[in-house]
């Protein structure tokens, strides 16, 4: 994602600004975001880490929600509606995924 950012325009067309610096921040940000749901899964106690992730992504999605309200002009519960439900849409997906992928490993044809 980094290097897409950092790649799609020198910053001149869009006026976002300097494109390594876009490029590092998007990768820093990524990295970020995909880490610190993930790291309470080093706890041993399966049932402890989802509650602890649970209650993570529910703090990201209120701070998008914000970001989207302070920096986007959307009204916070519209950012907050728009965001939890593709969230859900993305669990879904994953959810049904991953059905269908236990299936087919039980069968071999």
């Amino acid at each position: 994602m980094a290097f897409a950012e950092e790649a799609s325009d020198d910053g001149s067309l869009t006026g976002r600004g300097k494109p390594l610096l876009r490029g590092f921040v998007c990768g820093l940000m990524t990295t970020a975001g995909g880490i610190d749901h993930t790291l309470p899964y080093l706890i041993p106690n399966f049932r402890t880490a989802t509650a602890i992730a649970v209650v993570i992504v529910a703090i990201e999605l209120l701070l998008i929600s914000w970001i989207r309200k302070r920096f986007m002009d959307t009204p916070f519960l519209r950012a907050a509606f728009q965001v939890i439900v593709s969230r859900a849409k993305a669990v879904a997906a994953i959810v049904h995924l991953g059905r269908r992928g236990q299936r087919a490993a039980a069968c071999p044809f």
